[in-house]
């Protein structure tokens, strides 16, 4: 196994499954049971280039536990993609499934590869041949693959053509985050940014902060960040400050986002955009404003710039954005960093209600579906919040405790087999 970032993004999982373990008091067994995953599979993946080239990738799709139900995760394909990475990420997939209360364990997948510099047939045949090489461990009632970083609602239809092609019939429920003509759900490309937004009003109100022109700065204008971007600036949030892997862009007075999304609907150069100033993704963390939501990559909030966040609340639409180590400075500083495994659970949630409409054929308005994730992500905070008041623990100690603590009765119940 490699080291390096995603070598501590594992290490840090697990210290945090090792922290709750004991504040739990849980059973060893099931303890050395959740810090390994069940299933890991590394695959070689041969792809035709446009050029002639054979070109030879390296595939991942690592399943954390399946005690809950069939697992359930994305699926990115970017450089920095190994196997610490995705199994770190697969086990996070657990306590946010557990901790949503969906029928799911935890996966995660991937494809090392650079998708960028990829033509659309590469990335087609790359694609195909990988699922092929996964097709053993996933279906709708075993594994149920999702969009990540860098693959998109393409990217799972061909997911969904390969595995149906080769069984004989159309699956559309093998994968989530499709197109709608091939079985997507209504409101699942921004649920989890909208999961951010719903979680980002009950949270104010309990903080006692006015949400209603409440300063938002948000580091990620991918497809989570320019969503919660939107629907925060709607509701009339001034937000600031926006930025994406090539800078970003400030206004104190306040970002026309709807304005900047036209003029930039896939987020490419929005540091040009003309009413504001041009920053660093380093510079946006520690803006002063009330909410900050890390929306890009894993670890951006470390303990070299945690003690110069000034925002009151910090929620991680993306995984992993905090480190351990900055975690306990920003709760040092009285912030509020509402967990990835809550706030960017929405995605997740509203994979599940495809998965549903996908089974019984049968779907849904997506006001029924907005609704629906509403109730769930509001619930869920209240359930954390509550928990963390009680036992006088951060938001993120409480999310793993009801994230663990489900999965590790669910495994009392159903026993060892043999």
């Amino acid at each position: 196994m490699t080291t390096g970032a995603h070598g501590g993004m594992l290490e840090a999982a697990l210290q945090q499954l090792d922290a709750v373990a004991e504040r739990i008091k849980l059973d060893p067994g099931i303890h050395k049971r959740l810090r390994q995953p069940q299933r890991a599979l590394i695959v070689s993946v041969p792809t035709a280039m446009d050029d002639g080239r054979l070109e030879v990738f390296t595939g991942y799709r690592v399943q954390h536990d399946l005690t809950m139900g069939p697992t359930k995760g994305g699926i990115r394909y970017h450089p920095d993609v190994n196997l610490e990475e995705v199994t770190a990420l697969a086990m996070l997939m657990t306590w946010k499934c557990a901790l949503m209360a969906l029928p799911y364990g935890g996966a995660k997948g991937g494809v090392c590869c650079d998708s960028t510099q990829m033509s659309r047939a590469e990335l087609e045949r790359m694609t195909r041949r990988y699922t092929s090489e996964i097709i053993s461990i996933i279906g709708p009632d075993r594994d149920i693959p999702a969009p990540d970083m860098y693959t998109n609602e393409q990217v799972m239809a061909w997911m969904m053509d390969t595995y149906s092609m080769q069984r004989g019939i159309t699956a559309p429920g093998v994968v989530t985050g499709k197109p709608l003509l091939l079985g997507g759900s209504l409101g699942r490309r921004e649920a989890t940014g909208r999961g951010v937004y719903y979680v980002l009003k009950v949270a104010a109100k309990e903080c006692g902060m006015p949400f209603k022109g409440a300063k938002v700065a948000v580091q990620g204008f991918g497809n989570v960040g320019s969503v919660a971007a939107r629907l925060l600036h709607e509701d009339d949030c001034c937000v600031v400050a926006v930025s994406n892997h090539r800078g970003g862009i400030y206004n104190p007075r306040g970002l026309d986002i709807a304005t900047l999304l036209a003029e930039h609907p896939h987020g490419e150069a929005i540091s040009h955009y003309r009413d504001g100033d041009r920053i660093t993704n380093q510079e946006l963390l520690e803006l002063d404003c009330d909410i900050l939501i890390p929306a890009a990559v894993e670890g951006q909030i470390t303990e070299k710039n945690a003690d110069r966040i000034r925002a009151r609340i910090v929620a991680e639409g993306a995984n992993g954005p905090t480190t351990p180590e900055a975690d306990r400075i920003l709760a040092g500083k009285k912030v509020t960093v509402i967990p990835d495994i809550l706030a960017n659970a929405g995605g997740v949630t509203v994979s599940y209600f495809e998965w549903v409409q996908d089974i019984q054929q049968y779907f849904w308005h997506e006001h029924e579906i907005n609704e629906r994730l509403s109730e769930i992500m509001t619930a869920a905070f209240q359930r954390v919040l509550a928990l963390a008041r009680k036992e006088q623990v951060d938001l993120r100690t409480a999310a793993l405790m009801l994230g663990v603590s489900r999965v590790a009765e669910a495994k009392k119940l159903r026993g060892l087999y043999p």
